[in-house]
Parts: structure tokens; C-alpha cells; sequence
């Protein structure tokens, strides 16, 4: 599903330039349930971002379901993501105006899908993760795991081929986070690509398969 090659990604400091992903190589096939850990400042969330397409690397290239991701012009790399990709992200990133069944509908109105298929999809992502309940409120009416249930909704809603998660259990108590990544893992057993980035060990005994980077580079790559 992703096959990244010789990333390097690197970013002007005061004292010249900090390299945060070195010459790095990975291979992610369809299906799996990758984290990706390590230290602060390892390049954890920098190597999603590029994966993710949120940010372009400084030499490298990345395949996306046999699409050279790299090579796409800003339109379509914007097309790309909207139609292909979701994002958890660990802030969760909601729209404090909107109710809950409105902020999984934002992507798939901006699809183009006409009301009614957008209200039905966004209903059946809340319903889910077994939140349909709630989907009236506002975020501020929701505790921050059933914010972050809302934004995985809104991550499947349109079905994508791979769900980017940066450190969604961040904001999360010990048995919130369990819940969320619980709602993950199902994702997982029915054939959901997901890349989630992760800092507490604990937490990646989920995922099938666990890389560890350290300055920039892969130091430990695990199938469990």
C-alpha cells in the first residue's frame, strides 16, 4: 500500500540545518496495523506527515496504491487526500460550531456527494463506533475520548485506503485510551490500513507490526 524510499527531511535552524528523517525506507502492505514509536524528536510525527502527505520531504519518493505521490502537483495531492486518506489527529481537530454528526459530514460534503448520502454515511461511521447517540452535540458537550471517537468517524466516513493517526490517545486517560484504541484495532480485523504514531509502549501491543526510530532512522522494525 505505501512504499517510501531514501526520505530525507530537513529543516532550517539557527545554526544551519536539522536533519529529522535520514535517508529512510519503508514498505507497508494493505491491511496492516503499523505504530510507529520512539524517543521525542526521534521523527515519529515527521515521517507520518510525509507518508501522510501533510508535508513534502526534501528528496525520497513515496507510492501510494501504485501512485507516485510525489510527483502529484498541490490540487491533486489535495484530491488525493480528501478521497484516499483519513486523519486522527491527537488534538481531534473537530469544528466547535458543528454538531458531531456535522463534523463527520465536512470531507464527504467537500466529496461532492449529494445530502442524503452524506448524512447516511456520516450516520453509519458515528454508528460505528458506537456513538450515533451523541450526534447532535457540539464538541464542547462531549468528553475528549468521545471527541476523538468523532474524529475517527470522520477519518472512515468515505472509506479510505489508509488512516494517518498522530499520537491519538495524547489527551486520553489510561481507560479512554484503551477504548480508542480498541476502536482501532476492529478497524484493523476488517482490513483497515492504519499508520499511527505512538509514544506509549503499552499501547503498541495492538498494532500487527512496530518500528521504533531514533535521530531520523529506523532502529527496530517488529512483526507481532
Amino acid at each position: 500500500m505505501i512504499t517510501a524510499k531514501n526520505l530525507i527531511k530537513k529543516y532550517e535552524s539557527g545554526d544551519g540545518e536539522l536533519v529529522v528523517l535520514k535517508d529512510l525506507s519503508i514498505n507497508i502492505p494493505a491491511g496492516q496495523f503499523l505504530a510507529i514509536t520512539g524517543r521525542s524528536g526521534s521523527g515519529k510525527s515527521t515521517l507520518l506527515y510525509q507518508l501522510g502527505l501533510l508535508d513534502r520531504p526534501n528528496s525520497g519518493e513515496i507510492t501510494i496504491d501504485q501512485t507516485d505521490v510525489i510527483a502529484l502537483n498541490d490540487d491533486d495531492r489535495t484530491r488525493f487526500r480528501l478521497y484516499e486518506l483519513g486523519y486522527v489527529f491527537q488534538d481531534y481537530a473537530l469544528l466547535p460550531e458543528l454538531t458531531a454528526l456535522e463534523n463527520v459530514m465536512v470531507p464527504l460534503l467537500m466529496q461532492g456527494l449529494n445530502y442524503e448520502q452524506v448524512v447516511a454515511k456520516a450516520r453509519q461511521a458515528l454508528t460505528q463506533i458506537d456513538l450515533v447517540d451523541r450526534m447532535d452535540n457540539l464538541p464542547s458537550q462531549l468528553s475528549g475520548g468521545q471527541q476523538q471517537r468523532v474524529s475517527i468517524a470522520r477519518a472512515i466516513a468515505h472509506e479510505p485506503k489508509i488512516i494517518f493517526a498522530d499520537e491519538p490517545t495524547a489527551n486520553l486517560d489510561r481507560e479512554t485510551a484503551q477504548v480508542v484504541l480498541g476502536l482501532f484495532k476492529k478497524l484493523h480485523q476488517a482490513g483497515q490500513t492504519i499508520v499511527m504514531v505512538i509514544h506509549e509502549q503499552e499501547y503498541t501491543k495492538l498494532a500487527e507490526r512496530v518500528i521504533t526510530l531514533d535521530d531520523g532512522q529506523i532502529i527496530s522494525d517488529v512483526l507481532q
